[in-house]
């Protein structure tokens, strides 16, 4: 592998890690009291999810073949931690396109092209 190879997995990991701890954050601000408005410190619960998400992330061995976690073919969290992350995905997903508009339309490109290309893949494997 080249620096410059590695250097755009690393940027893409790092764009994914920053999605969802928008995410998080934006569910956390709307729908707990521990959310601190002036600090943008999140609560306890909110904070472990988001390290764990990073954890997940940094360890993730299919990064130069995936967009997002929702379109690995292996689910790596713990079942109780993904109930949590679907949660916060079903709630800030869609308010995205209100807080983040940016991220939200660049998320939703990636999703489609990622969907798109593993169907293709698929096709050709037949």
């Amino acid at each position: 592998m080249t620096a410059e190879y590695k250097k755009r997995i690393e940027e893409k990991r790092q764009k994914e890690q920053y999605v969802v701890d928008e995410m998080i954050r934006l569910y956390c601000r709307k729908n707990h009291e521990g959310y601190g408005r002036k600090t943008g410190r999140l609560c306890p619960a909110c904070q472990q999810l988001s390290d764990y998400a990073k954890l997940r992330s940094e360890k993730c061995p299919f990064m130069e073949e995936k967009t997002f976690c929702s379109n690995c073919w292996v689910h790596c969290y713990k079942p109780e931690m993904r109930e949590k992350i679907r949660q916060v995905m079903r709630f800030s997903g869609p308010r995205m396109l209100l807080y983040h508009p940016v991220l939200a339309v660049w998320h939703m490109v990636c999703s489609v092209r990622e969907k798109k290309g593993q169907k293709e893949r698929m096709e050709r494997n037949r």
